[in-house]
C-alpha cells in the first residue's frame, strides 16, 4: 500500500504538482491510516455479507437500517477527536508535550459524558428507532436485534478515534494502524463465530463488533498509559491516568474545535434516516443494494481518511510553529494528492464492480445484484470530489476552522442528495435520483471547502487554539 501511494505521490512530483519531500511525508502518515480505513470497512461489508448469507437480504436491508444510529458512535467521537488532532498537533508541533495528557484526558472525559446516555437510549428503544425508518416487518426486526447489541459499543468506538487522532497529531499514523486494523481482523473472526457457530445473525454480527471495539479501546489504553504495546514502537511520551480530567479552557477549545465537526458528523447521521426511508419506498431490492453499495462505497472512501488526517496533522504542526504559508502549501498539495489516489481507486472499482458486488449475494437470479452494480458505477463518479472534501476539511480542522465543512455537508445532503432522491421516488426519474444524490452528496461539499480553504481565513482563526494564542478576530 505505501508503495502505491508514494508512487502516485512521486509521479504527481515529477509533473510539479506536489513537493517531493512533502509527498513523501505525507504518503508516510496516509498510508497506515488508509490502511486501517480499508481493514475497517472490508469488516463491515464482511459484516453484511456473513449476514445476507446466513439470513438473507432481508437481513443486509436491517443492518443498514440499524447503521445510521450504530454511526452516531462515530458522530460523537469524531467530533471531540476533532478537538483532539488540532490541540495535539499543534502542541507536538510546538514541543508542548507537557500539555498532552490534559488535552487527551479532557476529549476522554467528553466521549464518555455524551456516548454513555446515548449506549442507554438506543439499547432500550432499537425497535422504534428502525421504525423511523421502514415499516416491513422482517427488515425492522432484525434491524432492531442489531442495534440493541452494537449499542454498547458506541463508547468505546468514540474512544478509539480519540486515541487514533491522538497518535496522528503526534505524526505517528502506523500505530494506530497496527492496533485498529488488528480490532477490525478480530472483529471478523468474532462476527463468523458468532453468526455461523453460535447462530446469532445479526446479533452475532453486532456482539462481533462491540467486543472488536473494546479491544481496540485496551490497545490504546495500555499504549499510551504504559508507553509500549507488542507490535508497535514504544512512545516518548506517555500519559499519566490520574492527573486531572476537568481543565476548562482545554474543555472549551474541544467544545468550540469539536462541536462543528460533531454537526457536520451528525449531518450525515440524520440525513441517513430520511435517505434509508425513501430508499426503502424503491422495495426491499433497492434497499439491499443501496446497503451493498455503501459499503463498497466505504472501501473506495478509504484514502480520505489517510488524507484528511494527514492534512489535519501536518497542517496543525505548521501552524504551531507559527509557518502559515508552508501550512498553506501543503493544504494545497494534499488536495491535488488525494484526488489523484481516489481517481486510481474508483477506476479499479468500476472495472469489478460486478465480480464485487456478486460477492454480496448469494441468491441465482436476484434483482439486487444489476441494481447495485448501476449504483456503484454512479458512487465511482461521486466519489472522486471526496478527494477535495476531505483533504481540504482536514486542513481547515487542523486550523479550528470546523464551521464552513459543517455548512457544506448539510448544503451537500440536505439540499441536494436527499431532494434528488425523493424525485427519484416519486416521480420519472427513478433510479436516476439515486445516480444524482451520490453525485450532490460529495460535489457540493467539495465546492464549499475547497472555496473556504482558498480563502486563507483559516490562518487567523488557528491563532486562537495554538499554545499561547490570542483570541481571532474571526
Amino acid at each position: 500500500m505505501r508503495l502505491t501511494i508514494l508512487w502516485i505521490g512521486l509521479g504527481l512530483a515529477r509533473l510539479g504538482l506536489i513537493d517531493r519531500e512533502r509527498a513523501v511525508r505525507t504518503a508516510d502518515l496516509a498510508w497506515p491510516r488508509i490502511v486501517t480505513g480499508l481493514a475497517r470497512m472490508s469488516k463491515s461489508a464482511v459484516d453484511v455479507a456473513m449476514v445476507g448469507i446466513a439470513v438473507g437480504e432481508a437481513a443486509i436491508a436491517g443492518v443498514g437500517f440499524a447503521t445510521p444510529f450504530w454511526g452516531l458512535a462515530f458522530t460523537i467521537g469524531g467530533g471531540v477527536a476533532g478537538g483532539t488532532i488540532a490541540l495535539v498537533s499543534q502542541r507536538y508541533g510546538a514541543e508542548q508535550f507537557d500539555e498532552l495528557g490534559q488535552a487527551i484526558r479532557s476529549s476522554v472525559l467528553l466521549v464518555l459524558l455524551i456516548s454513555l446516555p446515548v449506549t442507554a437510549f438506543f439499547a432500550v428503544f432499537s425497535t422504534e428507532l428502525v421504525s423511523i425508518i421502514t415499516t416491513k416487518p422482517e427488515p425492522l426486526s432484525l434491524g432492531a436485534s442489531y442495534l440493541a447489541v452494537v449499542a454498547f459499543g458506541v463508547p468505546f468506538a468514540g474512544l478509539n478515534l480519540i486515541g487514533s487522532r491522538t497518535f496522528v497529531g503526534m505524526d505517528d499514523a502506523w500505530t494506530p494502524m497496527i492496533i485498529r486494523a488488528g480490532g477490525a481482523i478480530a472483529n471478523i473472526g468474532f462476527s463468523a463465530f458468532f453468526i455461523f457457530v453460535a447462530d446469532l445473525g445479526v446479533a452475532g454480527a453486532a456482539l462481533g463488533t462491540v467486543l472488536a471495539n473494546v479491544v481496540v479501546s485496551a490497545g490504546f489504553a495500555t499504549l499510551l498509559i504504559r508507553g509500549s504495546f507488542p507490535g508497535v514502537p514504544d512512545m516518548v511520551v506517555t500519559i499519566d491516568p490520574f492527573g486531572s480530567y476537568v481543565n476548562r479552557e482545554i474543555i472549551r477549545s474541544l467544545v468550540e474545535i469539536g462541536t462543528p465537526v460533531f454537526l457536520r458528523n451528525m449531518v450525515w447521521t440524520v440525513a441517513e434516516l430520511p435517505l434509508l426511508g425513501i430508499v426503502d419506498i424503491f422495495g426491499t431490492d433497492t434497499a439491499s443494494a443501496f446497503v451493498i453499495t455503501r459499503r463498497i462505497w466505504g472501501l473506495m472512501n478509504t484514502p480520505g481518511w489517510g488524507f484528511s488526517l494527514a492534512a489535519s496533522s501536518l497542517v496543525g504542526q505548521e501552524l504551531g510553529t507559527g509557518a502559515e504559508d508552508t501550512a498553506a502549501e501543503y493544504g494545497n498539495e494534499i488536495i491535488r494528492y488525494s484526488v489523484a489516489v481516489y481517481a486510481v481507486s474508483a477506476t479499479i472499482v468500476f472495472v469489478f464492480a460486478e465480480p464485487i458486488v456478486q460477492g454480496f449475494v448469494d441468491e441465482p437470479g436476484s434483482q439486487v445484484v444489476p441494481i447495485a452494480i448501476s449504483l456503484v458505477y454512479a458512487a465511482c463518479v461521486a466519489i472522486l470530489f471526496r478527494g477535495i472534501v476531505g483533504s481540504a476539511e482536514g486542513a481547515l480542522n487542523a486550523a479550528g476552522d470546523t464551521r464552513w465543512p459543517f455548512y457544506a455537508q448539510l448544503l451537500g445532503m440536505f439540499g441536494g442528495a436527499i431532494p434528488l432522491a425523493y424525485l427519484g421516488a416519486t416521480t420519472s426519474l427513478g433510479i436516476w435520483g439515486l445516480y444524482l444524490a451520490f453525485v450532490a452528496e460529495t460535489a457540493v461539499p467539495a465546492v464549499v471547502n475547497y472555496y473556504r480553504f482558498g480563502t486563507g481565513r483559516w490562518r487567523a482563526i488557528s491563532r486562537s487554539y495554538r499554545p499561547g494564542g490570542t483570541t481571532s478576530d474571526d
